[in-house]
């Protein structure tokens, strides 16, 4: 499977959005693991939305589709739309 997905730092207060064709569980311990990138400024990295598409090129064009938004608002809007 291939994910949409969004982390949360409660310590940046800060979301992260991407995509990968790995598990999330994977990705996920890429993140908190020691490395130079953007998440790498944090180690409570949780995530806290995602989406399954059936190619990496789908899940690829969702991130760039939300990352578009530039909306703080309307990110937190999409995830509080799946606690309903």
């Amino acid at each position: 499977m291939n994910f949409f997905y969004i982390l949360y730092s409660s310590t940046l207060n800060q979301y992260y959005i991407g995509h990968t064709s790995e598990g999330l569980d994977e990705r996920l311990r890429k993140h908190l693991s020691n490395h130079s990138g953007f998440t790498g400024k944090a180690k409570d990295w949780i995530v806290i939305y995602f989406e399954e598409f059936e190619t990496k090129s789908l899940a690829y064009k969702r991130e760039l589709e939300v990352k578009k938004w530039k909306s703080r608002v309307r990110v937190e809007k999409l995830i509080n739309e799946l606690k309903k």
